[in-house]
């Protein structure tokens, strides 16, 4: 029988390879921002999130250091039993000061606090009403949670409206900036219309904090919206601010509620006390640091000046991508920008719809006026 088992899944295996669809883990020998360096070759680096360079900023790295030498390398055990420390409070109460929060909880991945979201706040009877290009980690939520999940077009506010007239005790969920299309949803328009059915809306901005909005407070914040006007915001640490890890923020009825029931969090070992030190310092140069996110849009702006031909997705954030239309031409393209020195992955079906396989660019303030202009160069002569 086990036999038997290993033979389904091989061939499972083998028709995504087949299909050109075969996901491989790449080791990185060295990373640095703008370049990261594969089996000996350096590569220009346009498909990591490390949006502001924070990543391997000293300070952020000394910070790390400081941390695994006062508070130890491992929490040590759950937040619930041993493994809340001081330096994870302190974090909490950095956060809610730059956001504007509540409270806050902490999580391992943003992953587990989408999970966490959906799956404890949903309840029985409830329907979660998800934006149909939303992220893997709500969508698993929501289907693994007690409520019913319907789905709206892609930032179509008029059929999110149409849903919302015809379902009992809706959850609206959505992200700030898609993370393979890169762009938002009109956020004041979704929460006045929340408001309008008694709908909270929850919201993933993993790729819009520290990016965009006032401090690097994010999209709700840059649309004018209040987080305490969010009934859960989400967001990580592992793309803006370059460490790793994700929180919840809401009010202190969501986050004790969250804390009492939440599954992933009363289960699962905290969060490094060393890297909560590093984050904390992060946060903090996120905040007093506008120049990075000057460069960063500065060099936005530039690659859709260079590249207004290429036929880019609509997007002013970090994610630029094109569309190719195939998993053969994406991985074709992908690899002659890697004989030319330039890392840019191609991201397929599932992760896009099929028919919509793309370059997923990403923009960091690291990267400089020639490493864009290289890169436009080289999409023009292979697109």
């Amino acid at each position: 029988m086990s036999a038997d088992r290993l033979a389904q899944l091989q061939q499972a295996i083998d028709k995504r390879s087949a299909e050109q669809l075969l996901r491989t883990p790449v080791t990185l020998q060295h990373y640095n921002g703008r370049l990261l360096s594969v089996a000996g070759t350096p590569y220009l680096n346009f498909s990591g999130n490390d949006y502001l360079g924070l990543a391997t900023e000293p300070e952020v790295l000394q910070a790390y250091a400081d941390g695994a030498r006062d508070y130890g390398a491992g929490s040590t055990g759950s937040p619930l039993v041993t493994g809340q420390h001081q330096v994870h409070a302190q974090l909490c109460d950095a956060l809610c000061d730059w956001l504007g929060t509540e409270q806050v909880m902490l999580f391992s991945s943003g992953f587990a606090a989408n999970q966490t979201m959906l799956q404890t706040l949903a309840q029985k009877g409830d329907t979660l009403v998800l934006d149909k290009l939303s992220h893997a980690s709500l969508i698993d939520g929501a289907l693994h949670s007690d409520a019913v999940l319907k789905r709206f077009a892609h930032n179509d506010i008029a059929q999110l409206e149409t849903i919302l007239q015809q379902t009992a005790q809706p959850l609206v969920v959505t992200e700030g900036i898609f993370s393979m299309d890169g762009d938002s949803p009109n956020l004041r328009t979704m929460q006045a219309l929340c408001q309008q059915f008694n709908a909270p809306l929850l919201l993933d901005d993993a790729h819009g904090l520290g990016v965009t909005g006032p401090e690097g407070k994010g999209t709700a914040a840059v649309q004018g919206i209040a987080a305490t006007e969010l009934f859960c915001l989400m967001a990580n640490f592992g793309k803006a601010l370059g460490v790793g890890g994700a929180f919840i923020g809401g009010s202190k009825t969501v986050i004790d509620y969250l804390t009492q029931f939440g599954r992933h969090y009363v289960y699962s070992t905290a969060l490094s006390p060393a890297l909560c030190a590093a984050v904390i310092k992060s946060v903090e140069l996120c905040r007093s640091q506008q120049w990075r996110r000057d460069r960063l849009h500065s060099n936005i702006a530039l690659f859709r000046h260079l590249a207004e031909d290429l036929a880019l997705l609509k997007s002013e954030s970090a994610i630029q991508g094109v569309v190719l239309g195939s998993s053969e031409r994406a991985l074709a393209v992908s690899q002659q920008l890697k004989a030319a020195g330039i890392w840019l992955s191609a991201i397929r079906s599932p992760t896009v719809p099929k028919g919509s396989e793309r370059l997923r660019i990403t923009l960091s303030a690291q990267h400089t006026d020639s490493d864009i202009r290289q890169l436009v160069q080289q999409l023009r002569q292979l697109i």
